[in-house]
């Protein structure tokens, strides 16, 4: 099947699997909500966390609160965009130790389609959500700088581009597992870890951690290089201002290596033998 063919199956599957999950989840409408509700109120508690810490000082790394809002807000709406997607990858080490991923490779549906739809938890809309509206927030109380269209324009690209390279991540994370058998929480370091880095400022972390989620695993183009730019702040490392437009190039180009891993993972699966 031609590459074009089979990525249209791939997301016409991955619909139709997803679609299913959220027929059944709509079923009990009142146990949605409150799960959803729950998602975004135990995720809002990390920027509680940080409001507190706020309330003993003015500044953090040079960062005021509602900058602070700015990195927290984007990372978490971008983390929640890319977990509702392709969060349950992490699920697909239990797959290849029980041997139930045998089942997928037999159905005309690319595999990586089957597994990120599978059990596609409509609930974590509530991350999205509380993200989007700390990020709303922050926008209204930074009034104070200057709205050009493309720091506008740059906010949802953020979004968007920040998706992408933790989506990357999860798929990596999840082509790591055909050799470890079961490295979900190395994954999740990355991922849930790397959001929790990424809501606060670049400022209070040492350059050499900042050259790492830069040049090898490219965090910082989640939100902290575009944020920098809408905040009209530096670069710690001196990067040139395109930098911070570069995100939705940099999820594009980490995507090429990590589809090579994962086709390399499922060539190299073998089943449990049973």
């Amino acid at each position: 099947m031609p590459p074009r063919n089979r990525a249209v199956e791939g997301l016409r599957g991955y619909a139709l699997i997803a679609a299913m999950w959220i027929r059944s989840t709509m079923t009990y409408r009142t146990s949605f909500l409150l799960s959803t509700f729950g998602n975004a109120a135990i995720t809002l508690l990390d920027f509680v966390a940080i409001s507190i810490m706020f309330s003993h000082v003015d500044e953090l790394g040079g960062f005021t609160l509602p900058e602070t809002a700015l990195l927290y807000g984007s990372c978490s709406a971008s983390l929640g965009l890319a977990d509702l997607l392709l969060g349950n990858t992490d699920r697909i080490g239990a797959r290849i130790r029980d041997g139930s991923l045998d089942t997928m490779l037999v159905r005309p549906v690319p595999v990586l389609a089957q597994v990120a739809a599978d059990r596609f938890a409509l609930r974590r809309l509530g991350r999205i959500a509380q993200g989007l509206g700390v990020l709303g927030w922050a926008v209204s109380d930074l009034d104070q700088l200057d709205w050009t269209v493309g720091k506008v324009l740059l906010v949802p690209v953020m979004i968007v581009a920040g998706a992408g390279i933790f989506g990357a991540v999860m798929v990596a994370g999840a082509a790591f597992q055909f050799v470890a058998g079961d490295a979900a929480e190395v994954q999740n370091s990355f991922t849930y870890g790397g959001c929790t880095m990424l809501q606060y400022p670049p400022t209070v972390f040492a350059k050499d951690l900042l050259r790492g989620v830069t040049f090898i695993v490219p965090l910082a183009f989640v939100n902290w290089l575009p944020a920098l730019y809408v905040l009209g702040r530096p670069d710690p490392l001196g990067l040139p201002a395109w930098a911070a437009f570069a995100s939705p190039l940099v999820a594009l180009a980490v995507f090429v290596p990590v589809s090579l891993a994962w086709r390399a993972g499922v060539r190299s699966y073998r089943s449990t033998g049973s």
